[in-house]
């Protein structure tokens, strides 16, 4: 029996549309959640160092992309390395980031969604978004792929109008104020808060490592992809940087420190609450959070699907479409994850955060593991497969995956510190996901040898 195969039918520009689209909508909404811990200026360092993290990061990233195409992404690269629980660790951190990450996003419509129609609950609006962006995925990937290029295009414009709108009420003594954690001048104080805002400042760039799991359908993924993701982290970082200083400096940011909206709330600052930019930004500003979730679910059904292909979930979820190709089951088991995740308040609301805020740490989690295998995978390989071929080697190697591994340690060694009760639902998951891993090794024992197109090579 023949493995389940996906279609090639992606360009650069689509990939590159994942790459960015993935991603903004953590320009939209999210970060500012690390104001309330670490400043904004306090916020602004943490940033800069994360930013420092996932630039290394996807220079390193693009060796294994292009040498390894696989839908599992991360799962591939770290069970050839480390062999099968390798895959697992690596697989499982994946999918929890791209499976929380989504409900996340879907709250955060609903929350603009809410500011036109205060009379509808945003939960439910945001249920609505799964069930619209599912279908979409589920018609086609080149659709789907299509339709992500179009919405981060005008997810791009958007937020360089929010930027000229509201740049003429930006003021740097504003962004300043209290802005180490509270205080005026910097003090040893600061730095526990600045550690508290590394979950939020990776919201920023949350996902982008997803284009590797469209690796199977892009057209010449050895050269597509590398074009996609330098580009991809490029756009990015100026769009945050922007994004964050602009919001911070036109009013009191501590207003907007708790929130799923913070730039309608910033331009409101500027423009009054009945200004014609306001209502723009909070109709096409949607195009910024319909772009990260909608492509991120592209990327956990591609994940789901490639675990259930090679065993370490049931077989079922690598069920291909017969019409269009994709993985449908896939793509209904996640979302139907996503949407038990909206409604668990009181099981996710820990530690005092809010519902959104504990989601976003619970997807941080999983992707800075992910990122350590992915860093770990690339050194081994390197010794235990000098002769493989990297059509684009890391850039800066070995210092640059380096500095990825080290700062993605810390990373992660910061937020199990201030993140206790998300950390131990995370280790709780993980220690279930790893019973059902051991459990089925005969069923992956099974499993016929991947058709050539699938097999990692």
């Amino acid at each position: 029996m023949q493995q389940p195969q996906l279609k090639p039918t992606l360009n650069a520009w689509h990939l590159w549309g994942l790459a960015v689209g993935l991603v903004i909508s953590g320009e939209y909404f999210g970060w500012s959640y690390g104001w309330a811990s670490a400043g904004t200026l306090g916020f602004l360092v943490t940033s800069l160092v994360v930013a420092t993290m996932y630039t290394t990061f996807i220079f390193s990233f693009t060796e294994l992309s292009t040498a390894i195409p696989h839908a599992g992404g991360p799962f591939a690269y770290a069970r050839r390395a480390f062999g099968p629980t390798g895959g697992f660790v690596a697989g499982f951190a994946t999918l929890v980031e791209f499976v929380f990450a989504p409900p996340a996003i879907a709250l955060a419509i609903g929350a603009y969604l809410n500011v036109q129609f205060p009379a509808v609950d945003p939960k439910l609006m945001a249920v609505g978004a799964y069930l619209v962006f599912m279908t979409l995925n589920i018609i086609g990937v080149r659709t789907a792929a299509t339709f992500e290029l179009f919405v981060t295009v005008l997810a791009i414009f958007e937020l360089l109008v929010f930027m000229g709108v509201v740049a003429p009420g930006f003021s740097v003594s504003r962004f300043a104020a209290g802005g180490w954690a509270g205080q005026d001048g910097f003090s040893i104080a600061a730095i526990p808060g600045m550690f508290a805002a590394i979950p939020f400042a990776i919201w920023f760039f949350l996902a982008i490592e997803g284009v590797a799991m469209a690796a199977e359908e892009a057209r010449d993924p050895r050269r597509t992809i590398p074009i996609a993701y330098i580009a991809g982290i490029l756009t990015l970082l100026a769009l945050a940087l922007g994004v964050m200083v602009f919001a911070g400096g036109v009013g009191d940011w501590r207003q907007l420190a708790n929130i799923n909206d913070p730039l309608p709330q910033a331009m409101k600052a500027v423009v009054g609450a009945d200004s014609g930019w306001l209502h723009m930004l909070v109709w096409i500003g949607l195009f910024g959070l319909v772009a990260s979730f909608h492509g991120i679910i592209i990327g956990y059904s591609r994940q789901i699907f490639a675990l259930g292909r090679e065993g370490y979930l049931p077989r079922a979820l690598a069920a291909v479409h017969p019409r269009f190709g994709t993985p449908w089951v896939a793509v209904l088991a996640g979302g139907a994850v996503g949407i038990a995740a909206i409604f668990s308040d009181n099981l996710i609301t820990l530690g005092g955060q809010t519902l959104t805020a504990n989601i976003v740490t619970m997807a941080v989690l999983g992707a800075i593991v992910m990122y350590i295998m992915s860093m770990a995978s690339l050194f081994a390989l390197r010794r235990k497969e000098p002769s493989l071929a990297r059509p684009f080697p890391a850039i800066g190697y070995p210092l640059f995956p380096a500095v990825a591994l080290g700062l993605a340690v810390v990373c992660l060694v910061t937020m199990v510190w201030f993140n206790p009760l998300v950390s131990a639902l995370f280790a709780g998951l993980m220690a279930l996901g790893w019973a059902y891993f051991r459990l089925t090794a005969g069923q992956r024992a099974a499993i016929p040898p991947a058709a050539p197109a699938a097999r990692i090579v």
